[in-house]
């Protein structure tokens, strides 16, 4: 957090320990406490993922008055979220901090103040469901760009996970597994790389094969459109696999094998519209 402007005591002397002078003053200047958002803001120019996101939300404001550009905004509350800030309030001390400002491309004492809470809170509801699946679409285009050449084969990790709430968020619900009131957003990472593939933000029910089912759908059918001939195996917990019990993505077919469940995708044969079934997972 940004240092408060009225620290102006003078130093004063404190014993000594070990024979080792100890100072102490509070003309620090501007300092801030979270030097470790410079680093994401290195990440971020290195993946150039926060401008390819900003690109795909729509801007309706007049441009002659815009302060805050889709990027800077984004940037921030990203930032902000990734430093332990979850809520948009804080925001209102954080666009002063110095290091946020850095890394938000701004001077630290000269540069204009980011934005605020409110400023942020239209932010996060301007984005409509057409908005949503293009940046999602977004995400999986930039993991596929950061292959020189198509791989042969890739896995994918697919996987929910609780993201706790603190009140009665619309759509958080109790779930009985994790025995709290909670989101429970779907993950996909690539499993070699570590790569976050896709993230898909849900209620707290457990997903069930049809759900899981229309997501790997549309996430096969987006990287189809950069990997034609690659093949991919999907490896999830056992309801993570139910999409066998009902079919997969069109063209594609899938297996079981030992004790994990794994869904193979591979494409579509060029030459007849044969359709293989999925085995059965018990």
């Amino acid at each position: 957090m940004p240092a408060i402007a009225d620290d102006t005591l003078l130093p004063f002397s404190l014993p000594n320990i070990c024979k080792k002078k100890v100072t102490a003053a509070f003309d620090g200047g501007t300092i801030s406490s979270d030097g470790g958002v410079l680093l994401l803001a290195s990440a971020d120019k290195r993946l150039g993922l926060i401008d390819a996101l900003a690109a795909l939300i729509p801007d309706d404001r007049d441009p002659a008055q815009i302060t805050h550009s889709m990027a800077d905004m984004l940037r921030e509350r990203i930032f902000a979220i990734a430093c332990g800030y979850p809520d948009a309030n804080d925001l209102d001390d954080l666009r002063k901090d110095p290091a946020f400002k850095m890394a938000c491309g701004r001077l630290p004492e000269s540069g204009v103040d980011l934005a605020s809470q409110p400023t942020m809170s239209r932010l996060e509801n301007a984005p409509d469901l057409r908005a949503l699946i293009r940046m999602s679409h977004g995400m999986v285009d930039l993991w596929c760009n950061s292959h020189r050449h198509p791989p042969k084969s890739i896995m994918l990790d697919i996987d929910d996970t609780a993201d706790t709430v603190h009140g009665h968020q619309q759509l958080s619900l109790f779930n009985a597994h994790y025995d709290e009131r909670c989101f429970l957003p779907i993950h996909i990472y690539d499993a070699e790389t570590g790569h976050c593939v896709q993230t898909i933000l849900r209620p707290g029910k457990t997903p069930d094969g049809k759900e899981v089912r229309a997501h790997l759908r549309r996430l096969i059918r987006r990287i189809r459109r950069h990997w034609p001939a690659t093949a991919i195996t999907i490896r999830g917990d056992s309801h993570g696999a139910c999409p066998c019990e009902g079919g997969g993505p069109q063209g594609s077919h899938g297996m079981v094998r030992e004790d994990r469940h794994q869904l193979h995708l591979r494409p579509r044969p060029q030459q007849g519209p044969g359709r293989t079934d999925f085995p059965q997972t018990r």
